[in-house]
């Protein structure tokens, strides 16, 4: 078998990502439908005061409301777009229940993570970092 027939893995499959605030790792991978996709692995806090798994708080889909945050998929169905960007996929903000559009691009060991309603104009951008 050569080097050539192994899978290239992506840059964003490489690493863990912090999100902005860093209470959290994201692992991002790709799916066997080829698109990417990305759960939360590891949280600063993931037990709630009772010793129990921290539930997704703010759940505006009902079937979400019991679901933990750790292990939660909150990036999904992106599609590499050019050299460094990623787009045509949604992200999950725990912190609020809603999903939005969401656009990425990765360079220089950071992820710039745009979530958006409509046109990617009219939205937010957070910094990932590398775990290192």
């Amino acid at each position: 078998m050569s080097i050539g027939s192994f899978a290239q893995v992506d840059a964003l499959e490489r690493n863990l990502w912090y999100n902005e605030e860093k209470n959290a790792k994201i692992k991002i991978y790709k799916a066997a439908d080829g698109k990417f996709y990305g759960k939360i692995v590891w949280l600063r806090d993931p037990y709630d005061d009772y010793g129990k798994p921290k539930l997704n708080p703010f759940c505006a889909d009902k079937a979400r409301c019991n679901e933990p945050l750790l292990g939660m998929v909150i990036l999904k169905g992106f599609k590499k777009d050019g050299e460094c960007g990623y787009g045509d996929g949604t992200i999950y903000d725990p912190r609020n229940g809603k999903t939005y559009s969401c656009k990425m691009t990765c360079k220089n060991g950071v992820l710039d993570v745009r979530g958006y309603i409509g046109f990617s104009l009219f939205g937010k951008t957070t910094v990932w970092t590398k775990v290192e």
